[in-house]
């Protein structure tokens, strides 16, 4: 008598019936996982991809448009400038502000626009300097408005009065006649004190002393756009000495000898002055008269290196024993403008594109709608003057580069 088969349970025999069917359905189902991932991963997709705000390459004004505004790594055609990635390395560089306690909510605004569009990412210490101690509002404030340090100081007295050479009945009779011929700021000693101390000190406060870079940054302004890469980076790694966004005209009023002066401080001191220098930016006529065109120093990120230089240093003395700077109205901008173009390469100067930037008066926005967009930029372009005529000078810059100019630009 043969042995009876053993039957198999139910649930077994069903799954060895269609286990064939279970590998398909399997098999099938991972393909579908597959292409989800892929599609979503923007393979295989004609949109372009989101990509995190830190991978997002910054804007610049190049030949190639929006194409290739995403490529990695990335630089700018026109400026010949590589923008590097974020190693997460810091530079040895803070954020600058001088302020007093009656600007604290003024300053509040620019302060949060800077810690949004860009140092929320990196973290950069900020140094606020006075002529008075800050009150214990304002430190408070801004210690929890910035992301990185905040540092507070008290500008020395000597940084920020008259100096022994100084006749103060000629600077007093000065700013009477300023006064009466509608100068701005023209019988106003604060604001003098302000820019002697721009021009020839900030950068020997002892808070500074650790840095190598700075950013300048003012009370009531605003930017525009976000910043995708490191801006102090930047400037070191394609050896940049001074960076701005926008260039305007000095009032010839505030300055009528400040030229002959500078020429002649060349005269005595022709070994600091670059053989390649950017003369053609400051100057019509090779030197002989000065266009009065000035990078606006309410927006710098520079090199305190190039103000701690001997070329610098001596520059400054030289016009401050003139009296200048009290005798005449002598801003910083027109200063650091014509010192940086004489004692740096043309190659070593940068437009930071792309920012978007406002200051009482002027406004500075992306003429190229691909950077717009990419930034996220709140500026209206109708509102850009960077490439204004006649009273504005990145066009003047542009050609003394031998840079070309955006398309957008006409």
């Amino acid at each position: 008598m043969q042995p009876k088969k053993k039957l198999m349970p139910k649930s077994a025999f069903l799954v060895k019936k269609y286990e064939r069917h279970i590998r398909l359905l399997f098999i099938a189902f991972i393909t579908v996982l597959c292409f989800v991932f892929i599609t979503r991963s923007g393979n295989g997709s004609s949109e372009t991809p989101v990509l995190p705000p830190k991978t997002v390459e910054p804007a610049v004004s190049s030949p190639g448009g929006a194409k290739d505004k995403f490529l990695k790594p990335h630089t700018d055609k026109v400026q010949n400038v590589f923008y590097p990635e974020d190693d997460g390395v810091r530079e040895k560089a803070c954020m600058v502000t001088l302020a007093r306690n009656k600007d604290l909510w003024h300053l509040v605004t620019s302060v949060r626009d800077v810690e949004d569009r860009f140092n929320k990412n990196y973290h950069y210490d900020w140094v606020f300097l006075n002529d008075e101690p800050f009150n214990e509002e304002f430190k408070s404030v801004m210690t929890a408005m910035v992301s990185g340090t905040a540092k507070f100081g008290v500008i020395p007295k000597e940084h920020w009065s008259f100096p022994d050479w100084i006749d103060q009945d000629k600077a007093a009779e000065v700013r009477k006649q300023m006064k009466e011929d509608g100068i701005i700021y023209g019988d106003s000693v604060s604001y003098r004190h302000m820019c002697r101390y721009e021009s020839g000190f900030f950068w020997r406060h002892e808070l500074l002393d650790e840095y190598e870079w700075y950013w300048r940054v003012e009370p009531d302004i605003k930017l525009f756009c976000d910043i995708h890469y490191d801006v102090f980076k930047l400037m070191k790694q394609n050896n940049k000495k001074y960076g701005f966004i926008l260039s305007v005209s000095e009032y010839e009023k505030t300055i009528p000898t400040l030229w002959e002066t500078t020429k002649n401080f060349m005269k005595e001191y022709p070994q600091h002055v670059k053989e390649n220098n950017l003369m053609k930016f400051i100057s019509n006529d090779g030197g002989k008269t000065y266009n009065m065109c000035h990078f606006w120093s309410n927006f710098e990120i520079a090199s305190l290196e190039l103000w701690r230089s001997p070329a610098y240093r001596e520059y400054f003395d030289y016009l401050d024993r003139s009296g200048g700077f009290f005798y005449e109205r002598w801003g910083d901008a027109p200063i650091h403008s014509i010192a940086a173009a004489l004692f740096l390469e043309p190659e070593e100067f940068h437009f930071f594109d792309g920012i978007g930037y406002y200051h009482p008066g002027f406004t500075s926005c992306p003429v190229e709608e691909a950077i717009r967009l990419q930034n996220r930029c709140t500026c209206d372009p109708g509102d850009d003057q960077t490439w204004g005529d006649s009273y504005f000078c990145t066009r003047k810059y542009f050609g003394a580069r031998g840079l070309k100019l955006p398309k957008e630009v006409r």
